[in-house]
């Protein structure tokens, strides 16, 4: 079955969502992450929400602001003071 293609940044936005709360919780967890990606992936969004309808990119907007604050989130995650594994 064919994706509808006005789908697709919906699904880029879940899976970047996804991407993002599993890097935080690997990092907490005091694993090393390579976020080396992550740039590709947020461009890509954005690329897709700029060839949408203003009334279809503003349906998104609830994501967008929740990716923000699972960004901030990873940030604060990596900047964090962390004890050594003993």
């Amino acid at each position: 079955m064919a994706q509808d293609e006005s789908s697709l940044p919906a699904l880029l936005a879940d899976r970047l969502s996804r991407l993002v709360d599993m890097a935080r919780a690997l990092i907490l967890g005091g694993r090393t992450v390579d976020l080396a990606g992550l740039n590709d992936r947020v461009g890509l969004l954005c690329a897709q929400m700029l060839d949408m309808d203003h009334a279809e990119a503003r349906a998104l907007l609830p994501k967008i602001q929740h990716i923000t604050t699972q960004l901030d989130a990873l940030s604060a995650a990596l900047t964090q003071d962390r004890a050594p594994p003993t």
